[in-house]
């Protein structure tokens, strides 16, 4: 059983400990050569990073039983918008200098960046709506728009491999992790359908007696 009191905090550090080290680093002049690449770079795999972790709450919760992951799962899902936003405002003003007709004819030439700036997008409706109030008044479709999680993810990991152009190592292991997270969904459904049809022919198999 996890403490959630001290569990989360520490989660909440840890996640924050990058945007730390990169401002450290950043008032120390030690991010290389070409700072703003460099912080481009890092604010984007940490966004991707802590989205693989938010996914990873709920395989957690089933294969250990622990319902106090999936407490985490919002606080995770913030954060990714976080470095996402930093990465996103970063390049833009690095690149463009906020022209917003030159960000989106870069974003319209290079694929990899469309599939950024598309899974930035739909992050912006899960960030907004990720609040007690939101999820009331959404109701049942805030499950259902909260499932853009799953397009964010593969956007994001084919956003990174077309990104590379040598070392291929660290995206493919983002990309298989990505798979097997999903893959896990997959078997979840799998196992909720196979439930609901046991439920079902026991219920029907209680209606139909053979004495009648």
């Amino acid at each position: 059983m996890l403490n959630h009191y001290a569990t989360k905090p520490l989660v909440f550090f840890l996640c924050l400990l990058p945007f730390i080290w990169i401002v450290w680093n950043a008032l120390y002049g030690d991010l290389g050569a070409n700072p703003v690449e460099t912080v481009t770079h890092q604010t984007g795999d940490w966004a991707l990073r802590i989205l693989l972790l938010t996914l990873l709450w709920t395989p957690l919760k089933n294969w250990t039983g622990i319902s106090q992951f999936i407490r985490l799962r919002r606080m995770t899902g913030l954060f990714v918008y976080f470095y996402a936003s930093a990465h996103f405002l970063i390049w833009f003003l690095a690149d463009h200098g906020l022209d917003l007709s030159s960000m989106l004819e870069d974003v319209i030439k290079r694929p990899y960046i469309t599939l950024g700036f598309s899974a930035f997008l739909l992050l912006t409706p899960l960030a907004v709506t990720s609040n007690r109030f939101m999820i009331r008044r959404l109701g049942r479709h805030w499950k259902t728009l909260h499932q853009l999680v799953y397009v964010i993810v593969l956007l994001a990991v084919i956003h990174y491999l077309w990104l590379v152009k040598a070392d291929y190592l660290e995206p493919i292991a983002y990309a298989l992790v990505a798979i097997i997270l999903l893959l896990s969904r997959l078997s979840a459904i799998k196992n909720i359908g196979q439930h609901s049809r046991s439920a079902f022919n026991s219920r029907l198999h209680s209606r139909v007696s053979p004495n009648q």
